[in-house]
Order: C-alpha cells, then sequence, then structure tokens
C-alpha cells in the first residue's frame, strides 16, 4: 500500500509541477529566461511526468493565452460558465486542442506571435497513442506488483489522465469557487488551502490581475510553492525570472465570492 501511495502522489505532485512550472509559466507566460539545453531538460521531464496524458507545450500556450484574453465569455476554450458540467468542458478543450496540433484549426496570430516552446520529434513521440499506451502500462503494471486490493486500481484512470484532471480542477474550481482580492472582469477566483494544495495554480484571480507575475500568492496566508522552487532555481542560476514582484499586502476585505 505504501508504494501505491508514494506512486500516485508522487507522480500528482510531479505531474502539477511541470504542469505549471513549464507549461504555465514558461509555454504560456514566458515569466523566465532559460538556455536551450535546460528548456530540452524541463521538456523531457514534463513529457515523462505527464506521460499518458503529456500535453503538447506549444498547443497549451496558445490555449492558454486565449483563455486571459477571453476569460470567462463565449470565446474563452475552457471556462466552466459555458458549460453544464466539467466533462463538457474539458471535451470541448480538448476538440480545440487537437485542432491546433493537426492545423484544422489555427490559433489567431496574437497568440503565436511571442515565443512558444516547440520540439517536433519529441511532440510527435508524446502525443502518439502507443506512446500513451506504453506509459498506461507501465502504472498499471505498478498496480499489479505493488496494490493490496484491486479496490487501488480506481485510481489509474487518474494516472492516465493526471494532465488534463489537473487542468479541468484548476480551470472549474478557479472560476467558480472562492474569494477575489481583485475585480478582473471576469470571474477568477483564489481558493485556499486549496490554492496552497495544487501549488499556486488555485489563487487565478491573483494570476488574472497580472498574468505576468510569477508569483500567484498576494495575501499573507497564499502560499505558491511553484514560484518558492523558481526562485530557488533563479538563485542557483538554472532559470532568469524575468517579472518577479515582491509580495503584495493586501489590506480590503476580498471582494464577495
Amino acid at each position: 500500500m505504501l508504494v501505491i501511495l508514494l506512486f500516485f502522489f508522487t507522480h500528482w505532485f510531479l505531474s502539477l509541477f511541470f504542469h505549471s512550472f513549464f507549461l504555465h509559466r514558461f509555454a504560456s507566460h514566458k515569466m523566465y529566461e532559460i538556455s536551450k539545453n535546460w528548456e530540452r531538460i524541463f521538456y523531457v521531464s514534463t513529457w515523462l511526468v505527464q506521460g499518458s496524458s503529456f500535453l503538447v507545450p506549444r498547443a497549451y500556450g496558445v490555449m492558454h493565452r486565449m483563455h486571459h484574453t477571453y476569460s470567462d465569455t463565449e470565446k474563452d476554450p475552457h471556462s466552466p460558465h459555458f458549460f453544464k458540467d466539467v466533462y463538457q468542458m474539458m471535451r470541448s478543450t480538448i476538440l480545440i486542442f487537437r485542432s491546433f496540433l493537426t492545423g484544422k484549426n489555427l490559433p489567431e496570430p496574437q497568440f503565436t506571435a511571442d515565443y512558444l516552446p516547440v520540439w517536433d520529434k519529441l511532440d510527435k513521440l508524446g502525443h502518439n497513442s502507443f506512446t500513451r499506451f506504453l506509459f498506461m502500462v507501465a502504472y498499471t503494471s505498478v498496480y499489479v506488483a505493488f496494490a493490496p486490493n484491486y479496490w487501488w486500481f480506481l485510481l489509474l484512470p487518474i494516472h492516465f489522465l493526471m494532465g488534463p484532471i489537473q487542468g479541468a480542477i484548476v480551470n472549474w474550481c478557479g472560476h467558480k469557487y472562492g474569494y477575489s482580492n481583485y475585480d478582473n472582469g471576469d470571474h477568477s477566483k483564489n481558493t485556499s488551502p486549496w490554492g496552497v494544495l495544487l501549488m499556486g495554480e488555485l489563487f487565478q484571480n491573483n494570476h488574472h490581475f497580472d498574468k505576468e507575475d510569477a508569483n500567484f500568492a498576494k495575501r499573507w496566508y497564499e502560499f505558491d510553492l511553484t514560484y518558492q522552487v523558481m526562485r530557488g532555481f533563479n538563485a542557483i542560476g538554472i532559470i532568469k525570472l524575468i517579472n518577479h514582484h515582491p509580495p503584495v499586502v493586501i489590506d480590503k476585505v476580498p471582494l464577495a465570492a
């Protein structure tokens, strides 16, 4: 049982970290500069930890930029306010994501004008159905070897769809539940303590207020773990943070949820 728990939570938090650190804060927003070698290392790491649910960085970056520009409008690719449930929202998101990869639907030029990380060979390998299947076999093998009973196999679908599940939680909950520090003209919310457990990703209201700020936490009880790791990487020279503001003390009472 211990092996399964360690495997599940290690997979969860590593996937979440690279989702936030590489796909979100680099591919989408370019919050830090990095050498090409380190970019490739983090690119491969993102693929390995997301595995069967690997999200191609260039498509992710385009969709996320659209999300900010059209936040909670009909042109937002994943606003929860235009779908009856999270399944319908993510189904629509996946269809848009795939249309960008196949070239069936080309994004507006404004969303590709800034740098997007592209590694064609790895993107093709990671987005390949057989490659995804091999990762699923590997996850299942761990459970066959170490699960104390078959009830634990109910966790496997989370492993299989880790990246989209984490994205669904952030986009659904981050625009429906919680409190607001800022009036951004959309429905973005902050959710504590889940914002802490989601490594800063559920401080959506803060992030939508200043999408270029690497630190998503603004109040004393908000803690952005991904940003703290980024500060460490910056200190030892792996990355160079471009826009990291000092902590902001907000005195006013949060807006009504």
